[in-house]
């Protein structure tokens, strides 16, 4: 591997190594706790859970474990404390994904503000744009996560949170999801984990160009070259498949809270697990690390795993063409079925009402979740080294491509393919990587 060129390690990234490298000194922890504490102060104040007033009767805690008063069961067991100050409650899941999101919140927000005071630094390498990108790095989880402050507990931070477009993705109503307040800390701890997890992703790729870390030796710095065209199209789709597979995973617990999944049948479950758990997954798989993912469809030619290009062609085709009537009541869905239900076709025909959302949002969750979560499952496994290739920017190959440039390798690297589109030759001063050993 050339030299300079960051190894990608899936253990590392699932750990937040680089993220944990970056606030590594005592001080950055407590600046981490300071942050993590603010969130949680702001939550529970937006979110009604703490108030502030003069209450008489001194310090009581009282434990709620049944559902006395209707709340949903998600809420039990609850703690409710009285003080001379206040009051305090804490729903059991409301409060556990508060505490979930905080800790994403604190570790984005510091790792924002170092990032800042190093780049600030003279003598740091990278331009302008590379200050630029290394602070939206930062400051990515933080920003979702104040984006989201309180969701679980106010439907005003629920509406700008983007809960509007997990209900348009699932073909539910907003105020279906306000009545099921768990779903809105699911939807919390989600997101926000998902950008610390891109976060993380972006710090290893670019780690040379934010300088040593706090308690790290210097190493050489990649001269990186300028982000072409197509690199930056290659970001934008796998962004855009992260974003719809995350939308189509969270749409199967939207459906949970109309149908009990353990008196649900077996059509059902076939919904819930391969058209939307096993394209989601494959979906935020192949915008995280397209590399591995074409590499794990290579090596299904053989053994168990066989099965996986079967599922995800029967699964993106379910989405896609005609299911019969007797599918459809069965609970399986379709986009083509849908366009004749929008249409105002009998059921008699297979025809599925796509929900109370019309208009551009409709057409934006058949292109969003059936047309490109679907259409990729079926063309990948179809053909997966094209299209990860010419749609990804990603190739499992050892060889050197036409303009003989090799691609290196790197488990599970998202920028597996980058020096086959400009970036790979500014890692090392000669024209071409030395073969690896």
């Amino acid at each position: 591997m050339p030299p300079g060129v960051p190894r990608i390690d899936p253990v590392g990234l699932l750990t937040l190594r680089e993220v944990r490298r970056f606030i590594r000194k005592p001080w950055a922890w407590g600046l981490a706790v300071l942050f993590g504490f603010l969130y949680l102060l702001g939550s529970l104040l937006e979110g009604g859970m703490l108030g502030l007033a003069h209450l008489s009767g001194g310090y009581t805690i009282t434990i709620i474990t049944s559902n006395a008063t209707g709340a949903g069961w998600w809420n039990y067991p609850a703690v409710i404390v009285a003080a001379p100050w206040g009051y305090l409650e804490l729903p059991f899941f409301t409060a556990v994904s508060m505490l979930v999101v905080a800790v994403g919140v604190a570790l984005g927000m510091t790792v924002a503000v170092l990032l800042a005071f190093r780049l600030l630094r003279p003598g740091v390498a990278g331009a302008a744009r590379t200050k630029a990108v290394g602070t939206a790095t930062g400051l990515t989880p933080a920003m979702i996560g104040l984006v989201t402050l309180g969701a679980c507990c106010s439907t005003t931070a629920a509406a700008s949170a983007g809960v509007g477009l997990v209900a348009q993705a699932s073909g539910t109503s907003v105020s279906n999801l306000l009545l099921n307040d768990w779903y809105l800390g699911l939807f919390q701890v989600v997101v926000v984990w998902s950008a610390l997890f891109a976060q993380e992703l972006l710090l290893t790729v670019y780690r040379g160009l934010f300088g040593p870390g706090p308690a790290e030796e210097a190493r050489p710095r990649p001269a990186y070259a300028e982000l072409g065209s197509r690199y930056l199209a290659f970001g934008a789709v796998r962004a855009l498949l992260v974003i719809a597979g995350l939308l189509w995973s969270l749409a199967m617990f939207v459906e949970w809270t109309g149908v009990a999944p353990l008196s649900a049948g077996p059509g059902l479950w076939f919904q819930w697990l391969v058209q939307h758990q096993l394209l989601a997954v494959f979906a935020v798989s192949a915008g995280f690390f397209p590399g591995a993912t074409v590499r794990l469809l290579e090596r299904s030619r053989s053994g168990l795993l066989r099965a996986l290009p079967v599922f995800l062609l029967v699964g993106g085709l379910s989405l896609l063409v005609w299911l019969p009537p007797v599918l459809t009541t069965l609970g399986l869905d379709s986009l083509t079925n849908q366009l004749l239900g929008s249409l105002g076709a009998p059921t008699s025909w297979g025809a599925i009402s796509p929900g109370p959302i019309g208009g551009p949002a409709l057409v934006a969750r058949w292109l969003l979740e059936y047309v490109c979560v679907g259409g990729l499952a079926v063309v990948a496994s179809l053909s997966p080294n094209k299209v990860f290739a010419r749609v990804l920017g990603a190739s499992p190959s050892r060889e050197t491509d036409a303009a003989g440039v090799r691609p290196f390798r790197a488990g599970g690297d998202p920028v597996a393919a980058a020096p086959a589109v400009g970036i790979g030759d500014a890692h090392s001063p000669s024209p071409r990587p030395a073969p690896e050993p």
